[in-house]
């Protein structure tokens, strides 16, 4: 089997080094960046001579299309604008394809090429990184559990194991993926019917054993294709992120003020030349100066279901109290020994064993398709405990 990863930041390593030492069906991988030392970089940390090192232009469609090809399967670690067209791409080359995703216009772009997909007898699965990605399947393991499922409900938070201030947040993605988070509306299921609603809203506080006093708030994307996948069969769907208490006024103080915005405006200091300005530009080059990066990292995951199991289903006609509530909680947090954050374990480790199943046909159907309706999710949570990404199971 070989596996191709397009990106050499953060992810690109996390798959690749998934591919290398926790795969033994993995035969070959090639890493691929625009800045081939990049990529020359990654090779050497994973330190194997079945990796290899490749420049490619994510913009240039013919290279694309011709170093995916003898490829098994691909992960594309790139910004999210470019994944319509690596999917594309994809199906001429006839090489499966997985994407860390980032926004919902482009996944509904890509879904939209599932006869294309189809007719090349490959798998093209948008948005398989962490929230959306391993969440969106391990919402469907615990569904399944439940003979009458009422609610879903997500919460995920990427955190400093060190937090400083202002925002004590630190930089573990691309911060244009953040902006994005942030300022888009989210999709949930409310009353059974899907809606959006603002993000940076519906603050509440949450509790983790060990760590102090969390907050979670709405934010775009997490859901993905949840709220279609869901709709008809649950009646309240809906995805928070997690962050220390204090940090959602501080940055939608910022939003408030115009910081988020692309618009362009003109600088009326006097004297200046009155050129186009975006604020969002700035903002974004600001953030990736003043935030930290790379330090000691958790992960927080919790899904939370309501509904009524096989056992109870019997006194149905009794209302709330005999509702069933199951809890999936995982923490997970940089691995000292391989230098990998808790971030690229659990958003790069997940699309890695998502090539892997495509390559082997292991998946439920081919085609453009949703990755919870594509992943086995028990095969699936078994995978992630071999990369010891262990979900912690209570009722209540």
């Amino acid at each position: 089997m070989k596996i191709l990863v397009l990106g050499a930041g953060r992810m690109g390593h996390g798959a690749a080094f998934d591919l290398v030492h926790n795969s033994p069906d993995v035969d070959a991988v090639t890493v691929a960046d625009f800045e081939l030392k990049k990529a020359e970089e990654v090779a050497e940390k994973v330190g194997t001579s079945r990796i290899d090192a490749h420049h490619v232009d994510a913009s240039n469609y013919s290279d694309v299309v011709a170093l995916m090809k003898g490829h098994d399967a691909v992960i594309s670690c790139v910004n999210y604008w470019y994944n319509e067209s690596l999917s594309r791409a994809a199906i001429e080359a006839k090489a499966s394809l997985c994407d860390l995703g980032g926004n919902n216009y482009v996944v509904d772009a890509q879904l939209a090429l599932d006869n294309e997909a189809k007719t090349a007898g490959i798998n093209i699965i948008p948005d398989c990184g962490l929230a959306p990605g391993m969440v969106s399947i391990l919402a469907m393991h615990g569904a399944a559990k439940f003979e009458q499922l009422d609610e879903i409900h997500i919460r995920v938070g990427g955190l400093p194991q060190n937090p400083q201030p202002p925002l004590d947040y630190q930089l573990v993605f691309s911060v244009e993926g953040l902006i994005n988070e942030y300022i888009e509306v989210a999709r949930v299921i409310r009353d059974g019917e899907i809606k959006t609603v603002d993000s940076m809203t519906e603050l509440e506080s949450l509790e983790f054993d060990g760590f102090p006093p969390l907050e979670a708030f709405q934010t775009s994307g997490g859901t993905s294709t949840l709220p279609d996948t869901f709709l008809g069969k649950v009646k309240q769907l809906d995805y928070k992120t997690i962050r220390y208490a204090g940090h959602c006024e501080k940055f939608k103080t910022m939003i408030d003020l115009g910081l988020c915005s692309s618009d362009e405006i003109a600088l009326s200091e006097p004297g200046a030349i009155a050129t186009g300005f975006r604020p969002r530009k700035l903002f974004s080059e600001l953030l990736q100066k003043h935030l930290p990066a790379d330090g000691p990292d958790y992960v927080l995951v919790r899904l939370e279901f309501v509904g009524k199991k096989a056992e109870t289903q019997a006194v149905a006609s009794v209302p709330d109290k005999d509702l069933s509530r199951l809890r999936y909680d995982i923490v997970d947090k940089q691995d000292e020994k391989t230098g990998l954050s808790a971030m690229m374990r659990t958003t790069a480790f997940p699309a890695s064993i998502i090539a892997q199943m495509m390559a082997k046909g292991d998946v439920l159907s081919r085609g453009a398709t949703p990755q919870e309706k594509a992943i086995d999710p028990a095969r699936f949570v078994t995978e992630l405990g071999r990369r010891s990404i262990n979900i912690h199971v209570s009722e209540f």
